[in-house]
């Protein structure tokens, strides 16, 4: 069972630190540069979230919210902007994509976050986004593989719902983990699957944990899972 999460009034009035306002601009820059290139293939199923408020509501969650564990997972991370700011703000952060070209771009984002330690370490900005997972000097990384939970498909009524259907295998046991191990999952649901994130949430997710879902613009929803499904 979930219980919506009262968010306050004026939350996108909350500051911002001025190095992540530079860091979500030029990252925006990055996205728009990739969706106006006509000779690659478009990734129809990303689009960029509102990530200032997106920030706004972690910061705020994370300071207000009881959180039962330190691990956050981010359903398709696209350009792992949202697992990057987790990790900015103290979480554990691991990010989910199925789409390869994504997963590089994301593996990118945190690469740039961490030019220092990468200069400090001798390896090169290649070499670290070839790699299958990515990690820094944030407690970050990036997993290839479908974010939701085995049998999870079951729970949706519509079979074209855009996270039904991929080829790719869950990413929870490369991870070692399962989705009840997170104490905080964030999902940008497509027009029409609010209901179907909610629901594999309620079934998989563990007791106590909470749900952030970017729902559009200057609406976010934040649900705790107060009970077993």
């Amino acid at each position: 069972m979930l219980q919506q999460v009262e968010i306050p009034v004026g939350l996108d009035e909350r500051s911002i630190p001025a190095a992540t306002e530079g860091w979500i601009q030029q990252l925006l820059q990055r996205i728009e540069a990739f969706q106006d290139r006509w000779e690659v293939e478009q990734i129809e199923q990303f689009v960029a979230a509102d990530y200032r408020f997106v920030y706004q509501t972690l910061s705020w969650v994370r300071e207000t919210q009881l959180l039962t564990n330190n691990r956050f997972v981010e359903w398709g991370c696209g350009f792992a902007a949202v697992t990057t700011m987790a990790a900015q703000l103290g979480w554990s952060a691991v990010g989910i994509e199925s789409e390869e070209v994504l997963l590089k771009h994301g593996r990118r984002t945190i690469a740039d976050e961490s030019e220092s330690e990468r200069k400090q370490e001798g390896q090169s900005a290649e070499d670290r986004s070839n790699s299958l997972t990515c990690r820094s000097g944030l407690d970050v990384e990036l997993i290839a593989g479908n974010f939701l939970p085995a049998g999870a498909e079951r729970l949706a009524d519509d079979p074209t719902l855009p996270s039904v259907g991929h080829p790719t295998p869950p990413a929870y046991g490369t991870l070692g983990l399962d989705l009840d191990d997170f104490g905080t999952v964030y999902s940008y649901p497509w027009p029409g699957e609010n209901l179907f994130h909610q629901m594999v949430f309620d079934r998989y997710g563990g007791r106590g944990a909470l749900l952030v879902e970017f729902c559009g613009p200057n609406e976010v929803r934040v649900w705790r899972k107060i009970g077993d499904h």
